[in-house]
């Protein structure tokens, strides 16, 4: 069996092609219908659809960008939202719902709190943000996606760390005592 190891992002066009799939994990019935689409003044990532037919754009950011990848992502959001009347009706084969808003994924390695309060603050429909990082599978790279819930959602306030195991406090079976311990560590 191959091992598996955390690696660094691949180039653009590779990064692409490992996610045109994958993205299906955070979009239920995700249908891709472009990449790489020059938008409002750099290129889009992906653009698709949902399986409700609402044309949803993905963009992937760097370590260190991520408040930069919302207000990118805000910008671009608005620009198809200007262009997806036009192209349901250039493309009716592809689903696209015309009067639909238009869905924002932002992948990034790391999400700090200001830009997930920033993505959550902003108006229209919600923002779905998750970490991405790529494993390397012996003889090739696949994409390692986590989304990051809602404000409600217990593992939300991670998004920032740079290491998540997924596990709740009903996991760990903590006592009060030991549980304080850990979070009295985690402010310091």
């Amino acid at each position: 069996m191959a091992e598996l190891r955390i690696t660094g992002a691949p180039p653009p066009d590779e990064r692409r092609r490992a996610l045109r799939d994958a993205l299906g994990e955070l979009i239920p019935g995700w249908r891709p219908l472009a990449q790489n689409v020059l938008g409002a003044d750099t290129r889009i990532d992906w653009v698709g659809r949902n399986g409700a037919g609402q044309c949803v754009i993905a963009l992937v950011g760097r370590a260190g960008g991520d408040l930069a990848l919302v207000a990118e992502g805000l910008a671009q959001r608005a620009w198809v939202a200007a262009r997806v009347a036009d192209w349901a009706q250039l493309a009716p084969d592809a689903g696209l719902s015309a009067g639909a808003e238009v869905g924002l994924v932002l992948l990034a390695p790391q999400f700090r709190p200001a830009a997930i309060a920033a993505a959550r603050a902003a108006g229209g429909p919600a923002i779905q943000l998750a970490l991405l990082r790529f494993v390397k599978n012996g003889s090739g790279i696949a994409p390692l996606i986590e989304a990051i819930g809602d404000e409600d959602d217990a593992g939300a306030s991670v998004g920032a760390a740079g290491f998540r195991t997924g596990l709740t406090a009903a996991d760990l079976d903590l006592t009060p005592e030991e549980r304080a311990e850990f979070e009295e560590r985690d402010r310091l």
